[in-house]
């Protein structure tokens, strides 16, 4: 009989045996990036009861990811991670079953010590269940035996790449992570009643769609709701849907398995899995392909989804937000966006209105910006003349205030004086005031359609759009949401001419190189 069987559990491995591990040998791996991601050995603990599988983790890993501790007993695992002599680990990867306590509870203790340490758990009888409950919880990640050992290198990686680079305290986490606030400014009630709203729902699990123009603040909207909710030490994953081919998109979302197509030489772990028990935020939802909406749908609907070249569906606990600048109920009319995904996206809406609309906000933003643009670029800046805060208060800002931050800021680089004048501001001459009430006025279709036929309707549209973008037909077609080659082809079609395009000059020299617009 061994006498050790006779010791209390958490006795019998009081120090639990570390296996260091050199650095990686490739550093374009993931395991590397995990490996340079701080000062230290990132370290590990292993909790499974079972010796030769336990082993075979902490060998695995240790090869490739750090420093690995082994436990074999849960409640000797607690007793070890609440030690406060024992190292903070992290990431812990504990068995959902073990003899003493179960997974459940290691994962609370290794939370309770850090918030900021990573649980993974593993479980042979994973179940929807579980997993929610593991995810509500804390969990990073729950991953169900048997498991290919890649896979749970490349998960612990992910672990590793997501954990703070400093410890994060149990107490105060929500508070800690709310920054965006900071960055927004209230004084208008319509940003007031936004933020309101935010912070009311931020405590829920429910999905949000936050719709307004290209520059509003969608985003710091997103940040602060992720920052004020139970999820705030846990990822807050960002997508940009209109910056990737959709052939690349849902490689992005959901992630591909190793040989689903030319080029997949490694699995990829997607931004849902990579979210989960924490927030995903996707801007520019509406430029979302159909087929790739139906996909969003079914994870919102089942909390699962599969990778690319899968055939194991996939659980995640992430929260989705959303934000469009684009109008969905029209893109649901013309087909383009499926009204049942809406209606799944905008359980609750929060729109965010036009700069324009928000003059309050107008005057506080740009004493904002310049204090801090001044300080930042050690330009010597006293405020704005009157003269400027004329031409600010006339500019309809189609940008909103990404526009007007860059536009201050060109503004304190070159000023001459101590005080910025509308001449600093570049914003160029300011419009008859029927143009610029026009370019302050939003599109709306349905008024326009009232008031004349469809076709010129459209054409007033197509009008106001171009006189919005000073005559930049790029610009124009990004306001009107169609192709610069369609707005080129609509224009031609109801014969509008503009001095300041080149087919409306007359014919060029023979050899100037020059095109039509």
């Amino acid at each position: 009989r061994d006498p050790a069987a006779d010791r209390p559990p958490s006795a019998r491995n009081p120090k639990p045996p570390l296996r260091r591990a050199p650095r990686s040998a490739d550093p374009r791996s993931v395991m590397a990036s995990a490996e340079r991601r701080s000062d230290g050995e990132p370290r590990i603990l292993v909790v499974e009861d079972n010796d030769a599988l336990r082993r075979g983790i902490a060998i695995s890993l240790g090869d490739r990811l750090g420093e690995v501790a082994e436990q074999s007993h849960g409640e000797a695992a607690v007793v070890h991670i609440a030690d406060p002599k024992s190292p903070v680990y992290d990431v812990v990867l504990t068995d959902l079953r073990l003899p003493g306590a179960d997974g459940l509870t290691v994962l609370r203790a290794a939370l309770e010590r850090d918030a900021g340490t990573r649980v993974v758990v593993m479980s042979a009888y994973a179940s929807v269940e579980t997993a929610v409950e593991a995810m509500r919880l804390g969990a990073f990640d729950v991953i169900q035996k048997p498991f290919d050992p890649g896979q749970l290198e490349l998960r612990i990686a992910r672990a590793l790449e997501s954990r703070p680079r400093t410890s994060v305290p149990a107490v105060g986490v929500a508070d800690a992570a709310v920054v965006s606030a900071d960055e927004m400014v209230l004084e208008s009630k319509a940003m007031r009643d936004a933020v309101e709203l935010a912070e009311q729902i931020a405590t829920t699990r429910s999905t949000v769609l936050v719709t307004g123009e290209t520059g509003t603040g969608k985003e710091l909207i997103a940040g602060l709701i992720h920052g004020r909710s139970p999820r705030a030490s846990r990822p807050f994953v960002k997508v940009n849907c209109a910056a990737l081919p959709q052939t690349l998109l849902e490689s992005e979302l959901f992630g591909h398995e190793r040989g689903a197509f030319t080029g997949a030489d490694r699995l990829r772990v997607g931004r849902f899995e990579e979210a989960s028990g924490g927030t995903l935020f996707l801007d520019e939802i509406g430029e979302l392909s159909l087929a790739t909406q139906a996909k969003l749908l079914r994870v919102l609907q089942d909390q699962e989804f599969y990778r690319l070249g899968g055939t194991q569906p996939l659980r995640t606990d992430a929260r989705l937000v959303a934000a469009t600048n684009r109008d969905l109920g029209a893109a649901i009319r013309s087909g383009g966006f499926r009204e049942d995904l809406y209606y799944r996206l905008d359980v609750i809406g929060i729109h965010l209105s036009p700069l324009r609309e928000r003059p309050d906000d107008l005057a506080a933003l740009c004493e904002r910006f310049v204090r801090r643009l001044s300080a930042e670029h050690g330009r010597p800046i006293d405020g704005l003349s009157e003269a400027a805060w004329e031409r600010i208060r006339a500019h309809a800002w189609p940008g909103n205030v990404r526009e007007l931050q860059n536009v201050l800021e060109r503004a304190v680089l070159t000023c001459a004086s101590r005080r910025l004048e509308a001449a600093d501001l570049a914003l160029g001459p300011v419009g008859d005031g029927a143009q610029a009430a026009a370019a302050s006025l939003p599109f709306d279709p349905s008024r326009a359609a009232a008031a004349a036929g469809l076709d010129q309707a459209e054409r007033a549209l197509v009008l106001a759009a171009l006189e919005r973008a000073g005559w930049v037909q790029k610009d124009a077609a990004k306001q009107l949401q169609v192709s610069p080659r369609k707005l080129n082809y609509m224009i031609r079609k109801m014969g509008i001419t503009h001095p300041s395009w080149r087919r409306n000059r007359g014919p060029e020299p023979v050899g100037s190189g020059r095109s039509e617009d």
